[in-house]
């Protein structure tokens, strides 16, 4: 009744002595342990390193993928998206934030069109269903009208994201000749049918979530095993290794994209940074509630990055933001910490968190209180994009 998902690298990950964990009904790895390394973290800042410096890979198969197809598929995608589809490119994805009927982000993810009327669309692993739900939802009872159909493709392709400065180089290796794929013919957010190895059905997006040049590179997903190996053949000279979801959840921090933690039902695009996204040109599911005075009101919680005074002072998700030398109790509550991390870029601890007016307040040192250690621990708030601000990586 409640079936373990294993992904398509999980026999290669196991040989590689990978340790896992449970997302949802999915087994992931979580880091790669390798000899002489006797911790987690030191395991971790190794991924992270490797990453920001050469090149690694890491199975995002997990990921939700919906097909979407039919000459109404734009126009579905723009009353389930808050920003713009119709002028999409052929050949370009899109991030795009989709919200519940009561103007609370739901779920968030890239789309890229392939054809005119063929999208697909990702969402996060723990909305992969309700996400399906959703669109189904709004199809059959809001507009069974739109010429338009979707099924869920997620079994059916494996996806690996290859990121770093050297995963150009990497991806060269694997990709037919007929096909172009540097900076100028296939720029950030570029999405295409290509072939791999001689004539390998694949399609290749230049998308990333660590914040690093990076391609997301799909097979069928019975090519999945073959094609981690085949990364780790064709990346060793570039000093490829693989990474799991704990160097992924770091290097997302570092760069400031919201996740679970922040998507968790109680925030809006307001909240997340996002209000500008929110189209005044065309109507969205959401769209009138998220306008309430309440949920646009700048004193609300909003996202910030922290830095703690004295770099090692941890900071642990769930603590309380104060204002410094305040007295510890609810009256005095201006907000919390969403996600943390050690970051071996920053060489500190970092994290997001929501707090009120924050984006105004940067500078500004606040206590962080975490009640169950009865710690209080100083930091700075800051921007929540702690590395590359600029996006010069993300288009080298």
């Amino acid at each position: 009744f409640k079936p373990t998902r294993l992904p398509p690298t999980h026999q290669w990950a196991t040989e590689q002595n990978a340790v896992f964990t449970s997302n949802g009904l999915w087994q992931r790895a979580q880091w790669y342990p390798r000899a002489g390394e006797t911790h987690w973290l030191e395991t971790v800042n190794r991924e992270v390193n490797t990453v920001r410096n050469a090149v690694g890979f890491c199975d995002v198969t997990t990921l939700g993928k919906i097909d979407i197809q039919g000459p109404d598929a734009a126009s579905f995608l723009e009353k389930l998206y808050v920003n713009a589809w119709q002028k999409l490119a052929v050949g370009r994805a899109r991030y795009g934030l989709m919200l519940r009927e009561d103007g609370f982000a739901f779920d968030d993810g890239t789309t890229a069109r392939l054809s005119p009327t063929h999208y697909v669309m990702t969402t996060t692993t723990a909305n992969a269903g309700p996400a399906m739900q959703h669109l189904e939802f709004c199809h059959q009872v809001l507009w069974p009208e739109l010429d338009v159909q979707f099924i869920s493709v997620t079994d059916e392709w494996a996806q690996i994201a290859v990121a770093g400065p050297n995963s150009r180089e990497v991806i060269r290796q694997l990709v037919d000749p007929a096909f172009d794929i540097s900076n100028e013919a296939f720029g950030y957010m570029a999405a295409a049918e290509i072939t791999i190895c001689g004539g390998q059905q694949a399609r290749l997006f230049r998308l990333s979530f660590s914040g690093e040049l990076a391609y997301e590179l799909a097979v069928p997903a019975r090519f999945g095993d073959a094609l981690a190996r085949r990364l780790m053949e064709v990346g060793a000279p570039y000093g490829i290794a693989p990474y799991g979801t704990e160097a992924l959840g770091v290097m997302r921090i570092e760069k400031g994209h919201p996740a679970g933690p922040e998507l968790n039902g109680q925030t809006t695009a307001h909240d997340l940074g996002m209000g500008r996204m929110l189209s005044s040109k065309k109507e969205f599911i959401g769209k009138a509630m998220a306008a309430r005075p309440a949920l646009t009101d700048p004193r609300r919680p909003t996202l910030v990055g922290l830095r703690p005074v004295v770099a090692t002072d941890a900071l642990v998700a769930g603590s309380h933001l104060l204002p410094k030398g305040s007295p510890a109790s609810a009256e005095y509550d201006q907000g919390w910490i969403s996600s943390s991390a050690w970051s071996p870029t920053c060489n500190s601890w970092i994290a997001l968190g929501f707090l009120s007016e924050g984006p105004s307040r940067h500078g500004e040192i606040i206590a962080v209180h975490n009640p169950l250690s009865g710690t209080v621990t100083e930091a700075e708030i800051v921007s929540p994009v702690f590395v590359d601000p600029e996006g010069k990586r993300l288009h080298a």
